[in-house]
């Protein structure tokens, strides 16, 4: 596979072509809030370089003053009659000044670590709770193409690249350009000749980081893409794996956890081959350049202390002592230049990165909530569909729909797979908006309403039941959160729940495990139940709420059902006829378009669609019309291309 597939498959690709200046905005949106630490580590990586950069200065004055006495001893900045005129107060000073520079040091590195890392942490944590705040806020289209994994790699790698850059690479960038400068102006200061030569790799370097930045930025947008897939790959797995293992596939979702890791590999493989060929090919002009300084110095120490004079087109004197000290230096110096190399390669990581991260971020709601929306008025629970039309990509999903349910009705919507039931719903509850049409709720449009008041007033019990990892009495309370123990208790009792929970090990403080997987799926439907009983929702949605149990453990349900929904205006979408056909009003959809309307004797006795559906449930499958099958298989196979 091309390194590039995975990019081109990124589903944040256009997001990330969204994101203008990422890292630009990382420090004027994030940083500012954080100046504080960011100063503090600036100011500890300042002096605490320049601690580093003293005691070579002190050795070099030491040898040539005080060990070898060339030159009168001297400290810059300090008057000479402050200082000791005897060789050993002179080395004692020396000595003491040393020593101090080393705990000084030690001090301000401290200090410039707990700048840095506070920095670090802080933005890290504010954009990650911002990024999350944000996805959780975006429609539910933005998740229909968008895998598990594929998110968590962004709040996870993602955001811990940017706190490593801003950490690691942001303290190492500052410590390094105070050395070079700081090595630089020593070394010109003591002498500016040899620091000419000294400084020649300096232009070579910064030619081949170029060029190392020009190159690698791609190839780590690859990295980035192709880590996504393999994270929703191994999620993807883990969450099916009790499918897995009864289908006996452990060895094609191996291969394909191979392949997506192999795509991985050669995206990753390929910017470390750059990244490989690029910090040798700088150590060694770096070493170049340090040769050079030291076969230039040395021989023109020993041609200065045979004849007193430069060597070739020199005129400056070149001690003993300040050799030792420019050797010294000048190490320091040539590898630092070096290792901005890593620093642009962290930089160019937490780009790529910053791209998808402030792409997410910058992603538009396709919900937006009106700046003058009121939060809802409910008096009798009315709802009204007005001409409703939707699409979603561009294909059609509801055309033209219109009903009306009177507060404290029971209004239910059957028709084949496909035909837009949920839609209808999600419409109510703003998950997607309106292409045409409006939703009334008591007569307010709800594009005129406060989406949390919209969602507060509905309760929605869906036939997938989600239970978050914690214990049973808090997932009762999900979202009523102040509900006390008593309560959770009385609405477990009418979902008819509180049997079995008081049975599980802990009762109500039984941790649930992951999705609840420690509980069967009747008994996470009925504490979804009792969750919307303790909510005490005005309107309530039933989205299939018992198409996957057994027949005992319907009727349980159906009874908890049948407790929850009275005098509240209630929508039940139902593949069991039997369970929605005591509904006040039944509508018929199929292809988005309602098709038939009325009570369950009506329907039956139109014979049409709802007649044939009710047929199939009661096993009379020969005297169904060949129209009807026809339909049926060509929407079955529709249904397998989609999911394809």
């Amino acid at each position: 596979m091309d390194i590039h597939a995975a990019e081109e498959d990124d589903p944040f690709e256009e997001a990330r072509e969204r994101a203008d200046n990422p890292m630009r905005r990382l420090f004027t949106e994030y940083g500012r809030e954080n100046d504080r630490a960011f100063a503090v580590g600036v100011f500890g990586s300042v002096v605490a370089r320049m601690l580093d950069l003293l005691p070579p200065v002190l050795l070099g004055l030491a040898v040539d003053a005080i060990l070898r006495n060339d030159k009168a001893f001297g400290l810059p900045l300090v008057p000479d009659g402050l200082l000791p005129t005897t060789q050993t107060g002179q080395l004692v000073l020396t000595v003491g000044l040393i020593a101090a520079a080393f705990f000084g040091g030690a001090a301000f590195h401290w200090l410039r670590n707990w700048g840095w890392n506070g920095f670090a942490q802080h933005i890290q944590h504010a954009i990650r709770t911002d990024t999350y705040d944000k996805m959780q806020r975006l429609n539910m289209d933005f998740f229909a193409d968008k895998q598990t994994g594929e998110m968590m790699s962004i709040l996870s790698n993602d955001v811990n690249r940017l706190e490593n850059f801003l950490n690691d690479g942001m303290n190492s960038m500052f410590r390094l350009s105070i050395m070079v400068l700081g090595i630089a102006g020593i070394l010109v200061w003591i002498n500016w000749q040899l620091a000419v030569v000294a400084l020649v790799p300096v232009p070579l370097i910064a030619f081949f980081t170029l060029k190392f930045i020009r190159t690698i930025q791609p190839k780590y947008a690859d990295v980035r893409a192709s880590v996504g897939k393999v994270n929703s790959r191994l999620e993807n797995n883990l969450g099916g794996i009790q499918v897995i293992k009864s289908a006996n596939t452990e060895g094609y979702e191996s291969d394909r956890v191979a392949d997506a890791s192999r795509d991985y590999f050669d995206a990753n493989w390929d910017a470390i081959g750059t990244r490989i060929k690029f910090f040798p090919g700088l150590r060694v002009i770096a070493g170049v350049g340090f040769v050079l300084t030291f076969a230039i110095g040395g021989y023109w120490v020993l041609v200065f202390e045979q004849t007193g004079a430069a060597p070739w087109l020199f005129t400056e004197p070149l001690y003993t002592g300040e050799f030792v000290t420019f050797i010294l230096l000048t190490q320091r110096f040539i590898w630092p230049m070096a290792q901005f190399g890593q620093i642009i390669n962290m930089y160019q990581r937490a780009r790529a990165s910053a791209e998808r991260i402030f792409g997410l971020m910058d992603t538009p709601a396709r919900i937006a909530e009106n700046p003058d929306a009121e939060p809802l008025s409910l008096d009798g629970g009315d709802v009204a569909y007005e001409h409703v039309s939707f699409s979603y990509d561009d294909e059609p999903i509801l055309d033209d729909v219109s009903f009306t349910v009177d507060g404290g009705e029971t209004f239910a919507l059957v028709g084949p797979t496909g035909a837009g039931k949920s839609t209808v719903l999600k419409l109510l509850l703003r998950m997607y908006d309106v292409d045409d049409g409006e939703i009334r709720v008591d007569g307010q449009d709800l594009r005129d309403v406060t989406i949390q008041s919209l969602r507060q007033a509905v309760g929605y019990v869906s036939q997938e039941t989600f239970l978050f990892y914690g214990s049973v009495a808090e997932n009762i309370a999900y979202g009523t959160f102040d509900a006390t123990r008593e309560e959770i208790v009385e609405a477990a009792k009418l979902a008819e729940a509180d049997e079995f929970i008081t049975n599980l090990p802990d009762g109500y403080d039984t941790e649930v495990g992951e999705r609840g997987v420690k509980l069967s799926g009747g008994q996470r439907q009925r504490i979804a139940i009792a969750r919307a009983i303790l909510k005490d929702p005005e309107i309530l949605v039933l989205d299939e709420a018992t198409s996957d149990v057994d027949t005992e453990t319907e009727m349980l349900i159906q009874r908890s059902l049948d407790r929850l929904s009275e005098d509240r205006t209630t929508f039940a979408i139902a593949h069991r006829l039997s369970t929605v056909k005591d509904a006040d009003q039944i509508v018929v959809l199929d292809d988005g378009r309602i098709v038939e309307r009325g009570t369950h004797e009506d329907l039956l006795a139109e014979d049409g669609l709802y007649a044939n559906l009710w047929a199939v449930q009661a096993g009379e499958i020969d005297e169904l019309p060949q129209e009807f099958i026809e339909r049926a298989t060509q929407r079955r196979a529709q249904t397998d291309a989609d999911d394809d």
